[in-house]
């Protein structure tokens, strides 16, 4: 693996020109020189460069400041191909499809929280399965319920088993639905997977915190979320499609593999297997992609309900008296339809997601309508104890990574080196030293979910704001986390 020419094109902005035969467009890094060093000690650049060959890729990749090594595409990853001529590559979402986070907010106060604290991070342990394999006894879909999930998201979820309120799905991007699934085109192994596991948050990065918001940089948008004053508690769910969108995958990953020999693609890495967006391949994955889009969105439903539950236990009062509206829910994993502007001329591409989160600015016909004068609400959540944020989409988005920025801290120490260089004791009893109470199903995830393990997410935060990407709103800090 040879080492990759670098350009300095601006403050935080760097290229990888098209330094070899078989790159198709350049590589633009959105990082400080700090994270930068850290993507140069994995495979990061190499990855973004060998994602520049593929057939029908336009413009650039985009390697956003939380990036680090990932199957095929770097984590942290844009790309961006035509929808004529381009490819479907699912190791540009990758295998947690539509892994993301939404931020519900509260009108309560640190003060109303902390006496409680201890309580309320139990109770949602007890009422929010997590870890490996997790599931809740007492809720149980059939088939056909799993279908109709996997077709229409978070709307079935609200609909037929009452798990949240209606105006939730306005504040869910693709209001929770993402249409074009359909379930024939999903295994039964795949299915037999996802049956246990919508409500549940699983394992790994996966966590559930209560925060509180620690600073305020943009007083108009915050308010118009629904956040008022620092100190304020708000709550962080962030999960995705579990071993349903796993398996889905890993499936088509084999799918796609042979596809790319049939139209003979030729590939620097085989595990950026793909197939030409009209194939009737690329059609089968998208199609059983959707349903596991729509499976996750339900997922933090589901989640989203059971929390407000567990606030009306400890706190004795209905959810609606606490305001635990949702600001936002976000895709990280994820292939979309969309049109943008290159060179002038606006296209139609397949703008791949992987650790990315969308920033569509104010104006965008995508942005819920009571957030459309001021942008998309995007959440950055951050490692164990560390801080999350709360950004604004940006039109230099649009311009410089097809509205895209990053979707947290990223990871630069893999698990099993955090393993070998941290007690699980360790790392509680230091979260305990900051004030933070902590729940979790197993102690070998509280080690591997150090903050060491994690790049610092007010770098990464910071690196989106000053290049226009994503526009700082809040600082978020963890006042309890439950983790899988």
């Amino acid at each position: 693996m040879s080492r990759v020419p670098l350009e300095k094109v601006d403050e935080c902005i760097w290229r990888i020109p098209k330094h070899r035969p078989d790159m198709r467009v350049p590589v633009l890094i959105f990082a400080s020189e700090e994270l930068l060093g850290k993507m140069k000690e994995d495979r990061t650049l190499w990855q973004a460069a060998n994602v520049s060959t593929l057939p029908g890729i336009v413009k650039h990749v985009a390697v956003l400041p939380d990036a680090h090594e990932g199957y095929g595409f770097p984590i942290g990853g844009v790309a961006a191909t035509d929808y004529e001529e381009g490819v479907i590559t699912p190791g540009g979402i990758g295998f947690d499809i539509n892994c993301g986070v939404r931020l519900m907010v509260t009108n309560l106060d640190v003060k109303d929280v902390k006496p409680r604290l201890n309580e309320l991070i139990e109770t949602i342990f007890r009422n929010v399965p997590c870890g490996l394999g997790s599931r809740r006894k007492d809720f149980r879909v059939t088939k056909s319920e799993l279908d109709r999930i996997s077709v229409e998201g978070a709307r079935y979820i609200i609909e037929k088993f009452g798990l949240g309120w209606p105006e939730d799905l306005k504040h869910i991007e693709e209001e929770g639905c993402l249409e074009g699934a359909d379930p024939s085109y999903v295994s039964a192994t795949a299915k037999q997977r996802g049956f246990p596991q919508i409500g549940t948050l699983g394992s790994g990065n996966h966590f559930l915190e209560v925060q509180k918001v620690d600073k305020i940089f943009d007083e108009r948008a915050a308010k118009r979320m629904g956040i008022t004053h620092e100190g304020q508690v708000t709550v962080m769910i962030h999960t995705g499609s579990r071993g349903f969108g796993h398996q889905i995958c890993s499936d088509y990953l084999r799918v796609m593999e042979r596809a790319a020999a049939k139209y003979g693609i030729k590939l620097p890495d085989r595990e950026l297997a793909c197939a030409p967006a009209k194939s009737k391949e690329a059609e089968s994955y998208l199609k059983a992609f959707r349903c596991a889009v729509n499976f996750a969105f339900a997922n933090r439903q589901a989640i989203t309900h059971w929390v407000r539950q567990s606030f009306e236990q400890v706190f004795k009062r209905p959810a609606e008296t606490m305001d635990l509206r949702l600001i936002y829910d976000v895709a990280h994993n994820i292939v979309k339809l969309e049109e943008h502007v290159i060179d002038g001329v606006k296209r139609k591409l397949w703008v791949h997601r992987k650790g990315a989160t969308r920033s569509f600015p104010a104006g965008h016909p995508l942005v819920p309508q009571d957030y459309r004068d001021i942008g998309q609400p995007v959440i950055l959540p951050g490692s164990m104890g560390t801080s999350s944020w709360l950004l604004l989409g940006n039109e230099r988005a649009m311009e410089m990574t097809f509205g895209s920025t990053a979707h947290g801290a990223g990871r630069m120490m893999s698990r099993a080196a955090a393993k070998r260089k941290f007690r699980a004791s360790q790392v509680i009893d230091q979260l305990h030293r900051k004030g933070i109470v902590i729940r979790s199903d197993s102690m070998r995830t509280v080690a591997e979910e150090v903050d060491a393990a994690y790049k610092n997410v007010d770098i990464v935060a910071e690196v989106s704001d000053r290049v226009g990407i994503g526009t700082k709103v809040a600082r978020l800090l963890p006042l309890g986390v439950v983790k899988g």
